[in-house]
C-alpha cells in the first residue's frame, strides 16, 4: 500500500501563501490534492500526472499550483492569494488503480482516489 504524508498546513491571513507537501512511499502516475470544509463535500483541487500535465478546480485556478519532485516522490501544492473560502482540510491522494493515462487521471472522481494521507489543516482568516 502506498503511504502518503501531508505537511505544510497552518493559519494565515487572507492574501497570504502556503506550500503543502505530500511525501509518497513510492512513485505513482496519478496524484491529486483535495479539500473538505465543514458541511461540504470533498472537493478536487488539482491533479497531476507523471507526464507533467495538470488540472485545476475552477475556484483555485490561477492561484494554486501543483508540482512534483520526482526524485523525492513528493507532490506539492503552492497556494497563493489565499482567501477565507480556502479554509479546509487538505488531503493528498492517489488513484486506487494507478493509470498511465493523463485523461483518466484528470477526469477521475473523488471515489477513484482511494489512497489518502492524514490531511493538513489550512485556515485563512480575514
Amino acid at each position: 500500500q502506498v503511504q502518503l504524508v501531508e505537511s505544510g498546513g497552518g493559519s494565515v491571513q487572507a492574501g497570504g501563501s502556503l506550500r503543502l507537501s505530500c511525501a509518497a512511499s513510492y512513485r505513482r502516475y496519478c496524484m491529486g490534492w483535495f479539500r473538505q470544509a465543514p458541511g461540504k463535500e470533498r472537493e478536487g483541487v488539482a491533479t497531476m500526472h507523471s507526464d507533467g500535465s495538470t488540472s485545476y478546480g475552477d475556484s483555485v485556478k490561477g492561484r494554486f499550483t501543483i508540482s512534483k519532485d520526482t526524485a523525492k516522490n513528493t507532490l506539492y501544492l503552492e497556494m497563493n492569494n489565499l482567501k477565507p473560502e480556502d479554509t479546509a482540510m487538505y488531503y493528498c491522494a492517489t488513484k486506487i488503480t494507478d493509470t498511465w493515462s493523463p485523461s483518466r487521471c484528470h477526469t477521475a472522481g473523488v471515489a477513484e482516489f482511494g489512497y489518502w494521507g492524514q490531511g493538513t489543516q489550512v485556515t485563512v482568516s480575514s
